[in-house]
Formats: structure tokens, sequence, C-alpha cells
């Protein structure tokens, strides 16, 4: 770009001097002109050349050629000169729009890990980090990138999560805690034992979905470039038939009159405005969103976003913390401490947050050798063989397909039943907490002009409604397997309008047929979470579901631009277009309608880039 702005300020410099100066001798002003088109048109000629060599005839730089090239024939060195230079100054413009844009989400690519520390043999070797394997252990150091996933083993430290979240408050880890690639460590030495490979990393599957961002385009950008596509030959033949045709017919007209009003016409039917501002309208919305940890797949979902018309939530984990604690265990016929420890057993396959809550309840180590065989039971619970005891834990319909006597609970948190040895033994009563910001996101949603707010979840009717109505929620179904789950959906499909989108929210695990059947697949804290970051096509970094307040908000502030940009250039080239055709404009005019329009539409798709993180309305 450097290069490209010494060129344009040599060749302006001449082309005032030729301008203001005027010297006596004609023949000096001309060269003047033309040396300074060859040092700013030279590689727009190269490439006009090289893309009709291509097949590829109709573009901005063969219309940039034709329309120089012909003011030249007739004399018009100014006018030739000065298209060729404000094209170029443009073209600048453009790249540092698109330099501006790139660097919205410049922190989020600096997540690459340069290099991995790894203990072998009893020495530190520094490799690369897709040679690291599983188990092995990594040493990071202060001020050193995480290069990939895993478990603390050793030390403490704190950790710069920006880049990956938005989140500027830097976040504390210790011994057993989980870390994530593209993290920066801030204070202490850690050990870590890796548990995905670099290619299966959160540093890696971020950076290919961001890398991968551009490649699916919006409704409006695959129109305008299918218009670009076949509006560019039919100005050009409406141009050749404005140079020869009045001439002939009409008396007395000139050929070099026609032919300038040709060459008018052709500059200003350019299609830069369109071709460069609505792409780089989309590409800052989606680089805006990734400054506030909102990783958007491709520009079609940020528009579809501006036509969320329903919005439905998984509850755990999404509007709830999905951080689970015992608050009771009622056990009978055997002690408290064997109902716990049975079900620790019962549940150490699962990472659900239940079973990590019933495992921290039970604190002691468990001996796996005594775990014959688990099945997990989808919306029921678990089935176990636990030594010579056959366990279930789950909800009441577990107990009653299994046809166990077991006495209900009318608590309205979440209850474990626990039969062993076809028995009932008890129930451990565990809670979940409502996040902090679901009510006011439930409630500032709605002030966007979101028609439904949805909850589906798999927990009890009574939980689940408690949930719902502290949160402002419009419906709430419960007690779903993924099933009834995707069931829902599908009817609440045929309730929007056919504009409208229906978005879903959840955790990216166990809702992958959900995210995938809804128009908009959003996940909600998907942080090294492989199936969030899979299947759906917005990824929140954060626990926050005002975030999607934000991407909403993002999204419509993006379309209006991209509206906005549509009707002004159309408008402004059509007046000019008119106008040159009639005679009625010069080349000058006809260099604003080309150049100054597209200055003006790139300026405000920048605007696109400033975004807030609190609520926006």
């Amino acid at each position: 770009m450097k290069k490209k702005r010494n060129k344009i300020i040599i060749a302006l410099t001449l082309f005032l001097i030729a301008i203001i100066i005027k010297f006596n001798n004609e023949l000096i002003n001309d060269v003047m002109f033309v040396i300074s088109y060859i040092i700013v048109g030279y590689e727009i000629l190269k490439k006009a050349i090289r893309n009709i060599k291509r097949g590829k005839v109709f573009d901005e730089n063969f219309l940039m050629a034709v329309a120089t090239i012909g003011a030249f024939a007739i004399k018009e060195f100014p006018e030739a000169t000065a298209v060729m230079l404000f094209y170029q100054i443009g073209e600048l413009f453009q790249s540092y729009a698109v330099d501006k844009s790139r660097k919205s989400i410049s922190t989020l690519m600096d997540i690459r890990p340069d290099f991995a520390n790894v203990e072998r043999n009893g020495e530190i070797q520094k490799v690369n980090p897709e040679d690291v394997k599983l188990k092995e252990t990594i040493i990071v150091k202060p001020g050193e990138k995480v290069p990939l996933d895993g478990i603390v083993v050793e030390g403490k430290t704190t950790l710069d999560t920006k880049a990956l979240t938005g989140e500027s408050l830097p976040k504390e880890v210790v011994e057993g805690n989980e870390v994530l690639s593209g993290t920066i460590n801030l204070t202490g030495l850690i050990k870590i034992e890796v548990t995905k490979e670099y290619g299966e990393s959160t540093v890696s599957k971020i950076l290919d979905l961001v890398e991968n961002a551009s490649s699916k385009k919006s409704k409006s950008e695959n129109f305008i470039t299918k218009f670009a596509k076949y509006y560019t030959p039919v100005v050009v033949i409406i141009a050749l038939i404005l140079a020869i045709l009045p001439p002939i017919i009409i008396k007395d007209a000139s050929f070099s009159d026609w032919i300038y009003r040709a060459l008018s016409f052709l500059v200003v039917s350019c299609p830069c405005a369109l071709v460069i501002s609505i792409p780089l309208s989309f590409f800052g919305g989606i680089g805006g969103a990734s400054k506030i940890g909102i990783l958007i797949k491709g520009s079609n979902y940020l528009e579809q976003l501006s036509n969320t018309e329903i919005i439905v939530f998984d509850k755990t984990g999404t509007l709830t913390e999905g951080v689970f604690e015992v608050q009771k265990v009622e056990a009978i016929g055997i002690t408290k401490e064997e109902l716990l420890k049975i079900t620790a057993y019962a549940e150490n396959y699962s990472n659900h947050p239940i079973s990590l809550s019933i495992k921290k309840a039970y604190n002691k180590e468990i001996d796996e050798k005594q775990i014959i065989k688990t099945e997990e039971l989808s919306g029921l619970g678990i089935k176990a063989k636990i030594g010579e005891q056959d366990v279930l834990v789950g909800n009441g319909k577990l107990m009653q397909e299994n046809e166990i006597d077991f006495t209900k609970c009318d608590d309205i948190d979440t209850i474990l039943y626990v039969a062993i040895n076809e028995k009932y033994v008890g129930y451990i009563l565990i809670a979940d907490k409502i996040k902090e910001d679901s009510q006011k996101a439930i409630k500032d949603l709605k002030k966007n002009h979101i028609k439904q707010t949805v909850m589906l979840t798999g927990d009890r009717k009574s939980v689940g409604e408690n949930v719902a109505q502290k949160l402002g929620l419009d419906k709430a179904y419960t007690e779903l397997l993924p099933d009834g789950k995707v069931e829902k959906v599908e009817n609440l499909l045929k309730e929007k309008s056919q504009k409208g989108k229906l978005a879903f929210v959840g955790d990216g695990i166990n809702d992958a047929p959900v995210l995938a059947l809804s128009d908009i697949g959003i996940a909600m804290g998907g942080l090294g979470s492989d199936a969030a970051i899979e299947a759906a096509d917005i990824v929140i970094m954060t626990d926050e579901p005002s975030k999607i307040v934000n991407a909403i908000h993002l999204s419509k502030k993006t379309m209006r631009i991209v509206k906005e940009n549509i009707i002004f250039a159309i408008f402004i080239k059509i007046l000019v277009l008119i106008l040159s055709a009639l005679g009625l404009s010069t080349m000058w005019e006809a260099v604003f309608a080309d150049v100054g329009v597209s200055i003006i539409a790139i300026i405000n798709a920048l605007r696109v880039l400033k975004v807030r993180k609190r609520r926006l309305t």
C-alpha cells in the first residue's frame, strides 16, 4: 500500500503542475499528463489486458482502460489522467478500509501459537504445536501463548483470554483447571497435560472458522456479484451505441462530442461503489463482532440474523450457569455416604454438569475397576453395573419405565432418583443458577422486536416453568427428549413469517440436531466445545446471553448500511448516466459518480466497525 501511495503522490504532483502552471508549450503539458497517467494507470492497463486474455472482459479495469484511452484519443488529456488518478485514489482508500476491517480481527488471528515447549525424556524441547501428542506435558512460561488445550497439572497463573472472548479481565487458573489454546500466560509458569491435538484444539478450530467466514456470502453480496456480471456488458454496449448511432442519425452531430459522452457514460457505469462497499460492510460486521467475542461463520448468517423473529433457548448452560451443586442427599435403607458414592461411580464417565457436581460432592478417588459398564439413556439418566450391583440414576421417568416403586419429590430443582438392584434407595437434589444477565437479555431481545422467546429443556416441568417465569419467556416446553426438541422447533418454524428467521441458542453439545435444523444456530459459551464450533453458525465466546442482543443489533446495523449504500450508489449513477447521455455532464461529474460515490460508500461501510459491548437498542 505504501508503494501505491507514493505512485499516486508523484502522479498527482505532475497532474497538478500541468493543470496549474499550464506551460506555453501544449506538448509539455500533454507529456506530463501522459507520464502521470502511466505512473498510476500501468497496472490497471496490464490487468485489463490479462483479464481479456482469460476471457474476463467486462470488469472495472476494462471500463477504466477503455474510458481513459478513448479520452486520450479525442485529446481530452486532463480528463483521461484525472479519471485514472482518482480511480486509483479510490482504490487506495478501499485498501485502507479493508486493512482497517482486517485489523478488527487481527487480535483474534494472533492467537495462532508459534511453538510448544514439551517435556520429553527429562528434557524440554521447543517443537511445532502440531507435533505434540495427547497426554504429553507442555510448559508455558509467562508471556507465552498456550499452544494446545489441556489440564493444568502443576503451577498456577492468570490467563489473558481477550483474544478468544473479548473480555479484558484475566482468568485465574490452578492445578486441575482446563486451559484453552490461544490464551496468553501472564504471571506464573504452568505445566499442562495436552487433552487435544492441534488439529482438534480450540485455536485451530477458531482460526479455521474465521479464515473461512468470507466464503459464505449473503444474498446481498450474491446479488451484487450477479448484478455486476450482467450490468457491465449492458452499459458497454449502450456506450458503444451512444458513441456511434447519434452522429449517424442526427444532423450536424459531432463524433467527438458523442464519443466524449459515451466515455463519461463508461466511467459512471463502473460498479465499484457496490462491488467494494457491500462485501466490506459484511466483512466489517464480522470483524466488529469478533472484537466483542462473537464469531460469525459467514455474512449469510449475519444477514439472516437481522430478520430473526423467534429465538429458542436451551436451558442448562445457556440461560442458567450450568454449574450444579448438590443441595440435599436423601437416603433410604443405606447411608447418605453410600448413596453419594454409588451415584458418583455411575456418573463417573459422564461430563454432564450434573455428573460433575455429583463427583465434586463425593470428592474421593473412584476405583474404576468396580465400574463394569455404564449406559447413558437419552432424556432419562444412566444405567450402570457397579461391582455386583445394578444401578439406575435419573429422573422419574427412568424409575417408572423400570417399574421402580419410588417416592416422588415435589422440589422444583433437579432431582436424581437412585435405585440399586431394582430397589429405590433415595434421591439427590441438585440446583442450577440462572445467569446474571439472562433476564436482561430476554428483556432487551423483546425491545429489539423479537416476537417470541422460547425455552426447550429436558428438565422437569416445575423446574423449567420456574426458570421461564423468572426470565419472562413467552413459552417453555419441558421434559423433552432430543427428538422432542426437534419436533418443537419444526412446529415453531411454521409460526414465523416467510422472511422471518428462527434462531436456536444452545451449548452445541447435546443440541446438534436442533442447531442444524434452525435457520441460525448459536452456540452459547462455545469455548472448548468441539460440537459448538462445528454445529453452530454463530459462536458466542462467553457465557453471556446479552451478547445475542449485540449480535442482532450489529446485523441490523450492517444491513441498514448495505441498503443505504445500494440505494445511494444506484441513484447517483443512474442520475449521472442520464446526464452524461444527454451531454449535460462532463467527465469530472463522471469521476465523482464513480470514485466519489465509492469513497462515500466505503466511509459509510466503516461505521459498522464501531461496536459497543453494552446493551444496544
